[in-house]
């Protein structure tokens, strides 16, 4: 139910922080010379070898990667990140070698997790009553080729239906060893959302119940959502004119 300020109570309009800290490290969308630097792309695609046809081919900038943000994170932002802290130690486990850095960027709080704790940081966060993140909407899987030891990015975003906030996790694995634990344990509503990841992306969800593809046909080679992955592709007529597929055309990567 919202409020008289039109929010949906007192925690902020769909778990936007209502009192972000706008200081310079945590300014959404200015990382400047921050953060952490996984490449430069040359032209408007990040094209090579004369490939780029955009008209942008001078054009050249840094791929940063947002780095970990300071104290305090503003608002309820420090609240979760101290309530998670004090229940990972009182588990014994220190919270610096679970969660790897702690980000806020454009208003969203991520918290990036070793995968070996992955399993123990998701059932804290759904089980303390100070918490309470019970539902876990999805994970999105990312590849970042030039992102060495750490290639392929898994992310959970996590909402507290009893708080009013949401929040991500973020954990990550190199392409030669694509293996994260499976959640499917802790939210069961993971299932076809891992197996869709591991389909397109090739992560390895270990203790999934029937880790198969899901989209793409068994027999199916590679994971179509990586940025290594070859275009393929059949050639086309158009009023005549035939075109390449696109494997066969200029590159574009």
């Amino acid at each position: 139910m919202s409020d008289a300020n039109g929010t949906n109570g007192a925690n902020g309009s769909n778990g936007v922080n209502p009192e972000k800290d706008l200081s310079a490290e945590n300014l959404p969308g200015q990382r400047g010379q921050g953060g952490e630097e996984i490449r430069i792309q040359r032209g408007m695609f990040g094209a090579n070898a004369g490939g780029d046809t955009s008209g942008y081919g001078g054009l050249v900038r840094s791929v940063r990667l947002p780095g970990p943000a300071t104290r305090p994170y503003g608002g309820w932002f420090d609240e979760v990140a101290d309530e998670l802290e004090g229940a990972l130690e009182e588990q014994g486990l220190l919270p610096g070698n679970a969660i790897e850095k702690t980000v806020v960027d454009r208003d969203e709080l991520t918290f990036h997790i070793e995968r070996e704790h992955l399993l123990l940081v998701a059932r804290t966060l759904r089980d303390d009553p100070a918490l309470r993140f019970e539902l876990c909407t999805g994970v999105s899987g990312v590849h970042y080729p030039n992102d060495k030891g750490r290639e392929l990015h898994a992310v959970y975003h996590l909402r507290s239906i009893t708080h009013n906030r949401l929040i991500r996790l973020e954990v990550s694995a190199p392409d030669s060893d694509p293996h994260i634990p499976s959640l499917f344990s802790v939210y069961p509503t993971n299932d076809w959302h891992e197996r869709e990841t591991y389909d397109f992306f090739g992560i390895v969800f270990d203790g999934h119940p029937a880790l198969t593809r899901i989209m793409m046909p068994d027999d199916w080679q590679g994971f179509p959502q990586r940025k290594d992955y070859p275009l393929g592709g059949i050639p086309v007529e158009y009023k005549g004119a035939q075109i390449p597929a696109p494997d066969q055309r200029r590159s574009y990567s």
